[in-house]
């Protein structure tokens, strides 16, 4: 029977059999501030292991007791040392709940099953490179100076609900670029003080950063930075319903049970820094509505996103630029008060194919939402929502919004340009208001009328006397391709004028009624 080594302390051999065994090694005296791996009680040496000893048994352990499975299953237990895995093969499975460490966990290269550090306090965790078949938790985890998660590779879920973060020297709570998670990535009510960086990270699941608190340090004004994240299913920057999480000291730090009543009250997501999510693909969905405290150059950048279906109702307006430049998207799904104020948009170049506000979304706010995006004039803009509005069936609010398009396009032009586009909103609508044209076609009707009423016309033949009507005459001006018999009169001088004038009103207004009238009969 392998024995554990003769200089191991008392603590450390009863560990080793509590190994070979596969049982929970079990340290705490039940007593909720003396377990209180963040508290200030000490630990004395029943409660202490070297790190140097958990490498041993993971690395070069004992073999498992007969019909056992040996494992590494710690409560409440005090690590000295820095724990050096780096390059290792941990074949069995480990799991420390309440742990302290007062070094960091080295464990690049290495690979592993599942690991479960839960409620443990650690310095750093230098992870670079890891590789493992099964979960990575670290739920309500303490670790002051950050994770290094580069290029890792987690065979099922990584889980870090409720740890807190903080910075390393370079400002970065977590880097993680480049990692890869097979199945879900869950951090909700999280709290990073620092940069969460997950550039290139590739999630097969879910990305859940709900209820999370994150905050840039004056070093890097990042708080997020997923540039070029592949998502398989929906991201999460989401509020957190309190009902699940408070008071819930569930295993592995998740809030998850039965779902909270509708308005019950909940922890927002907070971003106070930039963050940034550019080119960024979500094969299900990316639900934003949580809360955006930029400051100065802070951005949210949407830019070139691609996703099935945008959600981005937040409560509280962002207090900076978010920008949606270049996205592409399937169904936007948002509220009026959701956008920042003040020229802090970017729509340039952003596709989407549906509006679907949960709110209601009046096609005048939606024309000031479009206008208050930029200072330039980009017709595009313009053409796109009159695009995804007729897609839907709003005929009449695509004519509005190409009405504010020509408006908006007037006011960049010089100022004759400028005097004639005027002239055309206040007499025909630059085309798309019919009506419009059609009561100016009346008052030319009448004012001719009375006009020619008192001033008669001499007969085109004098040897002919036609009958006099001078309201079919002017009718009949104004509608030159109707022929009312009213070519038997000779104009002269200023009624010439006037007659000629008739008939230019009346092709430019007569063709815009028409115009409007067939639009109407062809959406019926």
């Amino acid at each position: 029977m392998e024995q554990a080594p003769e200089d191991w302390t008392d603590t450390e051999q009863e560990l080793w059999e509590a190994f070979r065994q596969g049982n929970v090694f079990d340290c705490r005296c039940r007593d909720s501030d003396e377990d209180d791996p963040f508290g200030d009680a000490a630990w004395g040496p029943d409660r202490t292991v070297r790190a140097d000893v958990l490498a041993r048994l993971l690395l070069a352990g004992p073999t498992a007791a007969p019909g056992r499975v040996s494992s590494l299953r710690m409560n409440g237990v005090n690590v000295t040392g820095a724990l050096n895995l780096a390059g290792g093969r941990i074949n069995q499975y480990v799991e420390l709940y309440g742990c302290r460490f007062d070094h960091k966990i080295l464990i690049s290269e290495a690979e592993a099953s599942t690991l479960r550090l839960v409620d443990c306090l650690i310095p750093r965790i230098e992870a670079s490179r890891l590789n493992t078949t099964g979960d990575l938790h670290l739920a309500r985890c303490r670790i002051p100076e950050g994770i290094r998660l580069t290029d890792a590779k987690i065979g099922t879920d990584l889980l870090l609900n409720q740890t807190v973060l903080g910075a390393d020297r370079f400002g970065r709570a977590v880097s993680a670029d480049g990692m890869a998670v097979h199945q879900d990535f869950e951090a909700d009510r999280i709290e990073v003080h620092g940069e969460l960086s997950l550039r290139t990270a590739r999630i097969g699941g879910r990305f859940s950063l709900r209820g999370a608190q994150l905050y840039a340090v004056p070093q890097n004004r990042i708080c997020l930075n997923a540039v070029r994240i592949t998502v398989g299913h929906t991201c999460y920057l989401t509020s957190s319903p309190d009902g699940g999480w408070f008071g819930s000291r569930s295993y592995y730090g998740s809030g998850y049970g039965q779902n909270p009543p509708p308005g019950a009250p909940g922890t927002p997501f907070r971003a106070h820094g930039q963050v940034r999510l550019s080119d960024a693909r979500f094969e299900g969905a990316c639900l934003i509505s949580g809360e955006f405290h930029l400051e100065d150059d802070d951005e949210l950048s949407l830019r070139r996103i691609h996703t099935p279906e945008l959600r981005f109702t937040c409560r509280v307006r962002p207090t900076g630029p978010v920008s949606l430049s270049r996205a592409r998207i399937g169904n936007l799904v948002d509220t009026p008060d959701a956008w920042p104020r003040g020229k802090h948009l970017g729509l340039t170049g952003f596709v989407y194919e549906c509006l679907r506000p949960v709110a209601p979304f009046t096609v005048q706010q939606r024309i000031a939402w479009l206008e208050g995006s930029t200072v330039e004039y980009q017709p595009e803009s313009y053409e796109q929502l009159a695009t995804a509005l007729r897609r839907d069936g709003a005929d009449d609010d695509a004519r509005e919004v190409l009405y504010a398009k020509q408006r908006r396009r007037y006011a960049t032009l010089p100022l004759p340009a400028r005097a004639w586009g005027r002239l055309q909103d206040v007499t025909v609508g630059y085309g798309f208001r019919p009506g419009r044209a059609a009561l100016w076609l009346l008052l030319a009707w009448a004012l001719g009328s009375i006009y020619f009423a008192t001033h008669p016309l001499e007969p085109l033949k004098h040897d002919e006397m036609p009958h006099w009507n001078p309201v079919l005459y002017t009718l009949n001006q104004l509608l030159p391709i109707v022929d009312l018999n009213q070519g038997a009169w000779n104009p002269g001088g200023l009624t010439q004028w006037i007659s000629a004038g008739l008939v230019i009103v009346g092709w430019v207004l007569a063709s815009t009624v028409v115009a409007g009238a067939t639009r109407m009969l062809q959406r019926g």
